[in-house]
């Protein structure tokens, strides 16, 4: 089996998720994130675009349910030994077939948590899911269960995280060595997924964000290449990835000459970031960190500029987003806590003068406070 943890740590994993099952008076967990598999089981697969579910008993007892296309997947990539396929037709309806999976296991009537808020379970797939138990049991939302105790990471986990961390600022460096006047973006995209590939990471969660020009202030990837001009800014969204987990940076590039705005934006933006890191730490809030970056924009007379949100978790994620809960958004009253790996990116996009700074990256929050594990030099970089 391909594992990426230690049997002890797998066991450590489970015995959290029966903990808080009990607490919620739960028998069981249907379990459609795919984090949530990977996390628990160590299975590894995109195959969650179609329906799969790992359905947990009280009693630790665990089955899977997938298809044909993922069994082998499931028997090299995890520590299950009870995989079920549902077949592919025209008529198939898996719901049914996970309703006679949890009546062989005894959950006929049973109180189970499902992951609701889920890529892996379709709003048609769920109304399929809520059908087959009507009166076969009491369905209750569970999504954030596993994902607060992933929140955390272990000590097994970090070490891929630092890894991510190391390929983030690889990336970084190819990015910035690429970047000039007449460059094309896909030459500066092709030297950040090479340092990270070469480097012995994995794909991302999602596409990197490259833009330049007017582009520079999208925050989402899409199609199409440029060449920079003499005189241009580029904003760059990429995460370094090991074995799933993300260390992300952003940053925008000027070109040439940086126009006054550039500067003035990019030095709200630092203050912004270093005032969200003094606060990622025991004892605050993700909306705590929120509140320390609008202050500072706001300060600074950019409130129009900035977003509703400046960060947020980052682990073991699948497509189609590394993002992953808390979000750092208004009056988030979820706590911070040792051993949470936090993405805090402060992002001006001023549409009227078509003028761009994003400089964010990625900490550990320790027993005290924040330790930044990419992006050491915050300076403008100009190219």
């Amino acid at each position: 089996m391909a594992l990426h943890f230690s049997p002890t740590e797998f066991a450590r994993r489970r015995d959290a998720l029966l903990t808080a099952m009990r607490r919620d008076r739960l028998d069981a967990m249907f379990l459609f994130q795919q984090e949530s598999m990977f996390w628990l089981t160590g299975y590894d697969t995109f195959g969650f675009c179609f329906f799969q579910c790992l359905v947990v008993k009280a009693d630790g007892t665990m089955a899977l349910l997938t298809r044909s296309a993922d069994l082998r997947q499931a028997q090299h990539t995890s520590n299950l030994s009870d995989i079920r396929i549902w077949k592919d037709g025209g008529d198939a309806n898996p719901a049914r077939d996970l309703l006679a999976l949890a009546s062989d296991l005894g959950l006929a009537g049973k109180r189970i948590g499902v992951e609701f808020e889920s890529y892996g379970l379709v709003a048609a797939n769920g109304r399929k899911l809520e059908a087959a138990f009507a009166g076969a049991g009491e369905l209750v939302d569970a999504s954030l269960l596993v994902t607060r105790l992933r929140a955390v990471k272990s000590a097994e986990e970090i070490a891929y995280v630092r890894r991510a961390a190391v390929l983030s600022d690889a990336a970084d460096r190819a990015g910035l060595d690429a970047i000039r006047a007449g460059a094309d973006e896909g030459d500066i995209l092709a030297a950040q997924h090479n340092a990270i590939f070469s480097g012995g990471g994995d794909y991302p969660a999602n596409e990197f964000i490259i833009g330049s020009g007017r582009d520079a202030l999208l925050c989402r990837y899409k199609a199409g290449r440029r060449k920079l001009d003499p005189q241009d800014q580029i904003t760059l969204e990429f995460a370094g990835v090991d074995k799933h987990y993300h260390a992300a940076i952003m940053r925008t590039v000027v070109v040439g000459e940086p126009r006054p705005l550039h500067l003035s934006y990019h030095a709200a933006a630092k203050a912004a970031l270093l005032a969200c890191e003094s606060e990622l730490k025991p004892g605050r809030t993700a909306g705590d960190v929120f509140a320390a970056h609008a202050r500072i924009f706001d300060e600074h007379g950019l409130s129009h500029h900035r977003l509703n949100a400046c960060g947020y978790s980052l682990g073991a994620k699948f497509t189609p987003s590394w993002m992953d809960w808390p979000m750092f958004y208004e009056a988030n009253d979820w706590p911070l806590e040792p051993g949470m790996v936090m993405f805090a990116h402060m992002i001006l996009m001023d549409s009227a003068s078509e003028t761009a700074m994003c400089l964010g990256r990625t900490y550990l929050v320790g027993e005290t406070g924040a330790e930044p594990l990419n992006l050491p030099d915050l300076d403008l970089a100009i190219r």
